[in-house]
């Protein structure tokens, strides 16, 4: 397992004023610094075809490359088949940085369609659908359907123009049938001197439906209480799935993943959400997303925009209580923002996570790996 990131230089309030700008979405912006290498030179148990896994990939949130970390992206190994939850920025490099190859996946799950959780989606499978270490089998992608409508204008009274107002909130299978269409002469070129498969039989989306007939829209309420339903089930996992609190997006999804080594549960960009703990009741690890509001009050963020963060997102000192609720043994953070290493110490994350919890709390490193299960002490 890597070990975490030294701790960095003190750093100035002009750089924590551009840096955690960047992070939460505003016009300031960031450097990329060169990445970590990969910890180990050799492939872990559980990616070679035994037992399970969790990899983090990146742990990032936010759209604006940070220094130390690569955009939100997971990966639960099982059996050596691949099931990635979200696909950030930089997570198709690290993919392969992880000791994962292509023909290991079996699966994606996106929790909801912000840019920083599928910018790497399309690139993951558009450049490995043939040739060296390629797909082998259907991969599918789970994801929101359309949402039906556009949120209100914030602040209220701006004019602001519609995108693609023909279907201005496409769903996850018209993202991919976009980029087949983006990317049809790149793609028609390969299988016709190539020998490349065809794209649309390795690839097979579905829009996740909502169960039932439930009060959620995009309108609101995005959360209401909602029961756990299953999105997916295979041989080595049952998948379940609940709204989570992620306005203005909807719908967005957390994930929980059942396999025979234990219960793995993503939480998605998510406030604290009574659905994220039901959906987390006595699983084994518990993956919720993290951000450190007074860092982001000290970067100059307007009342306004920190009271937009804070209705969609987790604060740090709120994580804990959370796990301690569900009862998960082991609490991940990640999607952390500000993300970049050398602003908010992994100690800092660690010791405000921890209140109100009596559990263990990993701080999310990218390339992190953490065996699920009893002889682990996971289970």
């Amino acid at each position: 397992m890597p070990a975490s990131v030294p701790p960095a230089p003190a750093v100035s309030r002009r750089t924590l004023l551009r840096t955690t700008a960047a992070a939460s979405g505003l016009t300031a912006a960031a450097t990329v610094l060169p990445r970590p290498a990969p910890a180990a030179a050799t492939t872990p148990a559980a990616t070679s075809g035994s037992g399970t896994e969790l990899v983090l990939l990146g742990t990032s949130g936010g759209p604006v490359p940070m220094h130390g970390r690569a955009g939100i992206a997971s990966a639960l190994v099982v059996d050596g088949r691949a099931y990635l939850v979200d696909c950030g920025p930089g997570s198709f490099g690290r993919f392969a940085e992880a000791w994962l190859t292509p023909d290991q996946l079996e699966a994606v799950f996106l929790t909801h369609l912000h840019s920083d959780h599928l910018s790497d989606l399309w690139p993951l499978l558009w450049l490995r659908f043939g040739g060296f270490q390629s797909l082998t089998g259907p991969v599918h992608l789970y994801g929101p359907g359309s949402a039906g409508a556009l949120p209100d204008i914030w602040p209220a009274g701006r004019p602001v123009p519609t995108v693609c107002p023909e279907e201005p909130a496409p769903g996850l299978s018209d993202l991919v049938a976009g980029h087949l269409a983006a990317t049809a002469y790149d793609i028609n070129v390969r299988m016709r001197s190539e020998g490349w498969p065809d794209i649309r039989e390795l690839v097979l989306p579905h829009d996740i439906r909502l169960p039932g007939r439930g009060r959620a829209s995009a309108e609101g309420p995005v959360a209401p209480p909602t029961k756990p339903f299953e999105v997916m089930r295979d041989e080595r996992v049952r998948v379940t799935a609940t709204l989570v609190e992620h306005p203005p997006v909807f719908p967005s999804f957390a994930f929980r993943f059942d396999t025979a080594d234990g219960a793995v549960v993503f939480s998605g960009d998510t406030a604290p959400c009574r659905n994220v703990e039901r959906l987390a009741r006595g699983a084994d690890v518990l993956v919720h997303e993290v951000m450190d509001l007074p860092t982001l009050a000290m970067a100059g963020l307007r009342p306004a925009q920190l009271r937009h963060m804070e209705i969609s997102h987790t604060d740090a000192v709120r994580v804990g209580r959370i796990a301690e609720r569900a009862d998960c043994p082991t609490l991940v953070l990640s999607h952390l923002v500000p993300g970049a290493t050398n602003i908010v110490s992994d100690d800092t994350w660690r010791a405000k996570a921890s209140r109100g919890y009596s559990g263990r709390v990993v701080v999310g490193t990218d390339l992190l790996r953490l065996p699920i299960g009893a002889r682990t002490g996971t289970g």
